[in-house]
């Protein structure tokens, strides 16, 4: 059975390495966005729908050659995952979410992405960003959680590419948006699926948030204690037991 991962923003797959490491499985495809690290196809307008849609283009090629996968997904990789799940359970045999938070009605959008939502501020914030030094850059990231190792791979796979991209992903998902996705999980119950919980997470707003969508789904609950938004670099140890005990329970 395949696995396959979805990383998130502003990221690259390089935020998966340590825990697909402990996980030692060669049945993995790690994925990659459009727009991070990597170019965009020609016209992508880099909504959350077209993600999805490309997405589920992956998912198709994947599935076509080896049957439906356990799909993983962090930060706005899991936002997508659960989009998938919503409208193509057929590609999943599961799937798993840190981001579940995102789809309860009540989710207000952080500073940060507050931010990127707002004309003029969110360009002058990419602005500022490829002026400060790398080095700065990478210390911000050792800041919020991520090893400086990783930080500075996500560094040097930053630029005006990947700023169009949050900037345009983000304003599509502004509220009421990621309501109106919230009232459609529809299907996204129906596969065996597991609410990944990183107790100090501050972008995720309340952890009851996702608990509350979790029950709604019908979702088993994976806590990697004492982790925040990058659970999988802060301690992949725990990460990969979560993974691997919700998969064994799949049977």
């Amino acid at each position: 059975m395949t696995a396959v991962f979805v990383h998130g923003v502003p990221e690259t797959p390089v935020i998966w390495d340590p825990l697909l490491a402990e996980l030692g499985r060669k049945d993995i495809v790690s994925l990659q966005l459009p727009g991070f690290g990597v170019d965009a196809p020609v016209g992508f307008g880099a909504t959350k729908e077209e993600y999805t849609d490309w997405l589920v283009h992956e998912l198709e090629a994947v599935v076509a050659a080896a049957g439906p996968v356990d799909l993983v997904g962090h930060d706005w990789g899991g936002g997508f995952v659960v989009r998938v799940a919503s409208t193509r359970p057929d590609l999943l045999r599961s799937w798993a979410s840190d981001v579940l938070g995102l789809f309860n009605p009540a989710y207000v959008w952080h500073d940060l992405a507050q931010i990127w939502q707002t004309p003029e501020a969110g360009e002058q914030f990419f602005e500022q960003s490829a002026t400060t030094p790398a080095a700065d850059q990478v210390a911000l990231y050792e800041s919020i959680g991520i090893p400086a190792a990783t930080g500075e791979k996500l560094v040097a796979a930053a630029g005006p590419e990947m700023a169009r991209c949050i900037l345009a992903l983000y304003r599509s998902a502004a509220q009421p948006k990621m309501a109106e996705w919230g009232a459609e999980l529809g299907q996204a119950g129906v596969r065996p699926c597991l609410a990944i919980v990183a107790p100090n997470d501050p972008f995720v707003n309340s952890n009851d948030l996702a608990l509350s969508v979790a029950a709604d789904l019908g979702a088993k609950i994976g806590e990697v204690p004492g982790q925040g938004h990058w659970w999988m670099l802060g301690d992949p140890i725990a990460g990969a037991r979560v993974l691997t005990e919700f998969w064994a329970s799949l049977g």
